[in-house]
């Protein structure tokens, strides 16, 4: 089959709602694609199903435009830097950092890794007015092609192009800036995926209204306040010590059961022979309860005084004996009547025969020389609460931790590891992917850096930061460093988020990998030396395993970033006239055409990390993965056609379903005879092949 494709400057976020609405009703289609609306309409009305005009929603000046933007196509091409992948650590790693406008990076993306996402964390603009937030868009629309794309009238087209071009930090322009940012989000989110955004006071009602749109109010999840400043700011005479975190899935699947079962619950933080624990009163807290209305709750606990273990607990019984000879009652703290949180049944099902490892003990009491009961507590499910208020969480902790890694004073409140940890041990299995569209200064690569190498994870992670320059009279520190220290001629923020993921992966090596291998060693060599030890070989089978888990983390990451498309590329043209201006494809450079290639394979499906094969078509070389062949360069001849057709024949390993080529590098008759043989051809394999001219 013979296809013609306008695709390089026409990459957009796919429109999956219209491929449903393709499927079902197809006859509401007229001849030139367009959707009728009111035919849709009857078709539903006679199904019974009401409309009603008014319903509760959001809106703003500019929702309009960024809807538009939302659908529009990318300006710019992804290319790799090459000489960066290329290094031993990094030419398989899966991590991605990309350079560029996070909107223009998420289109390029949302073939590619639609539906891959497991986690998003963003920390978007806050707009508190001196953040430096101000609405800005290089897309240039006439009122007239305004209007028509989006339905409005002349009047107000004009209006919101004025707003657009304002420079303007509002709420309206926060809300366009962000809303198709969020629109493809959510697009790349799997279905049982989670976002998690920091806000402050200054937008958090307008996100809240903005994510029930985007992801649909059924779908919030939480909203987390994080103790981010411990001393506060001022803030209407009250000292503002916390931001928001808002928690949405993608579709509304209830309990979110990674919420509950990946936690690392760091309160079970004491060891016995069973597994790690902590421990909570037996006693029954409630006031309500008591002997007089739970009197089977109300028993006497006898307690061993002479035998304790290396946590201070005391074993336990209900029979009292020489040996268990101190009682205790549940009494409350003024010491009257209380009860017990367990019957006599259930405590002695917590008993077991080493009463030092039973799941109720004895301790004594920080007052005095009296004891309590205790449950040992062992769950290791748990759902997190709405408060997050521990150190790691705040935004000083994250300004130490630059500092750790030689980065002092290069970020202003960078978001500390041990938040993102949280969001990622919460919502993440150990193999998925997170994305982080606005990078910052790269937090999130750090925390699943780290969070692998503790637990043996292969988490992957994609960030996005804009090259945003770095204004010397500012930030002189960070300018000097960036400039002297990593010899960059022009410093952005890029370039440090690039080092701290180095210096991170550096470190993590070093100090927990290293460590932990060691430790592993230890063990290994402490199991060969017992002679009766049950699944000795297993155990050590496994701990080898782990090792080698740990020698091949991924702790390298590849660098891609976006680039104007070619000027004066045009090819929208149905007919050619003297007036125009014809695309000179001579002055494409070899880094030209590798940019098509990566632009092209993101946009047909293929993840950014996976390398193209080149294939020797005899003195004519292609490109080939996931089933796809590309041909860009010039000279194609008819050897080279027949050594392509021969291939597909006789090696195993090719297997193309498409061939595209790019029609500016091949003549019309190449083009008519690639497609002519391929159509034509009955290979061996029986392979039903497309081939594409694309420009």
């Amino acid at each position: 089959m013979d296809k013609e494709q306008k695709i390089t400057n026409n990459i957009k976020v796919p429109n999956k709602d219209m491929e449903v609405l393709k499927k079902y009703f197809s006859h509401c289609f007229n001849k030139s694609g367009n959707f009728d609306i009111e035919k849709f309409k009857q078709e539903l009305s006679e199904n019974e199903i009401d409309f009603y005009k008014e319903s509760y929603g959001m809106d703003w000046l500019g929702k309009s435009y960024a809807r538009l933007l939302a659908n529009d196509s990318a300006t710019t091409l992804l290319k790799e830097d090459e000489e960066f992948n290329k290094n031993d650590e990094n030419k398989n790693s899966e991590n991605l950092l990309i350079k560029g406008d996070n909107l223009e990076v998420l289109k390029h993306l949302s073939n590619a890794y639609y539906e891959k996402i497991k986690m998003i964390y963003i920390d978007p603009p806050y707009n508190t007015g001196s953040d430096g937030f101000v609405y800005e868009d290089d897309r240039k629309f006439t009122i007239d092609e305004f209007r028509n794309l989006v339905g409005v009238d002349a009047d107000k087209a004009k209006r919101i192009l004025s707003f657009v071009d304002s420079k303007s930090n509002s709420h309206s322009a926060w809300l366009t800036f962000m809303y198709p940012r969020l629109y493809i989000a959510k697009q790349l989110l799997k279905d049982d995926g989670v976002i998690f955004i920091s806000i402050d006071d200054n937008e958090v009602a307008q996100l809240r209204l903005l994510m029930d749109e985007v992801f649909g109010e059924e779908n919030f999840y939480s909203q987390v306040i994080v103790r981010a400043n411990s001393r506060g700011q001022t803030y209407n005479q009250i000292a503002k010590t916390h931001e928001y975190i808002f928690v949405y899935t993608k579709s509304n699947i209830g309990d979110l059961s990674e919420l509950e079962k990946n936690g690392n619950n760091s309160d079970l933080n004491l060891v016995d022979n069973i597994g790690n624990y902590n421990i909570r009163e037996l006693r029954n807290r409630n006031p309500k309860y008591g002997r007089h209305n739970r009197p089977n709750l109300f028993y006497p606990i006898f307690i061993n005084p002479n035998k304790v273990d290396k946590d201070g607990f005391y074993p336990v019984s209900l029979k009292k004996t020489d040996e268990y000879n101190i009682e205790i009652e549940p009494l409350n703290s003024k010491y009257e009547e209380s009860c017990w949180r367990w019957g006599t049944t259930k405590f002695n099902d917590n008993l077991n025969s080493n009463t030092l490892n039973s799941n109720v003990v004895g301790k004594k009491k920080n007052r005095g020389n009296t004891y309590g009961i205790y449950e040992k507590y062992r769950k290791t499910t748990y759902k997190p609460k709405s408060v997050w208020d521990d150190n790691t969480f705040l935004t000083e902790t994250g300004t130490v931790e630059l500092k750790a890694m030689g980065l002092e004073g290069k970020f202003d409140f960078p978001k500390p590891v041990g938040l993102i940890k949280r969001c990622v041990e919460l919502s993440v299995k150990p193999d998925d992917q997170i994305l982080d569209f606005f990078a910052g200064s790269g937090t999130t690569g750090d925390a699943v850096i780290q969070l692998n190498a503790e637990d043996g994870g292969n988490r992957k992670y994609i960030l996005v930061q804009l090259p945003e320059k770095i204004d010397p009279k500012k930030n002189k520190l960070a300018y000097d460093f960036v400039k002297e220290e990593l010899n960059v001629e022009k410093p952005t923020i890029f370039e440090i988020i690039k080092e701290r993921l180095i210096r991170s992966t550096k470190k993590t090596k070093e100090k927990i990998i290293k460590t932990k291998i060691t430790e592993k060693q230890k063990e290994i060599k402490e199991l060969e030396n017992q002679l009766d030890l049950d699944n000795k070989e297993e155990k050590i089978k496994q701990l080898k395993a782990e090792i080698k888990a740990l020698r091949n983390q991924d702790l390298g990451f590849k660098i891609f970033e976006t680039m104007p498309i070619w000027e004066d590329y045009n090819f929208e043209a149905d007919e050619l006239d003297e007036q125009l201006t014809l695309f000179d494809e001579s002055k494409l450079t070899e880094n030209d055409l590798k940019a098509l290639l990566v632009t092209w394979k993101t946009y047909d499906g293929i993840a950014l990390t996976n390398n193209l094969q080149e294939i020797d078509l005899g003195e004519y070389t292609g490109y080939y993965a996931s089933y796809k062949l590309y041909l860009t360069n010039k000279g194609f001849k008819t050897e080279n056609l027949k050594a392509l057709l021969e291939k597909i024949d006789f090696d195993k390993k090719f297997n193309p379903t498409s061939i595209i080529a790019f029609g500016y590098h091949f003549e019309s008759k190449n083009l008519r005879e690639i497609a002519e043989n391929i159509k034509s051809y009955a290979n061996k394999k029986n392979i039903d092949i497309d081939f594409i001219t694309r420009y």
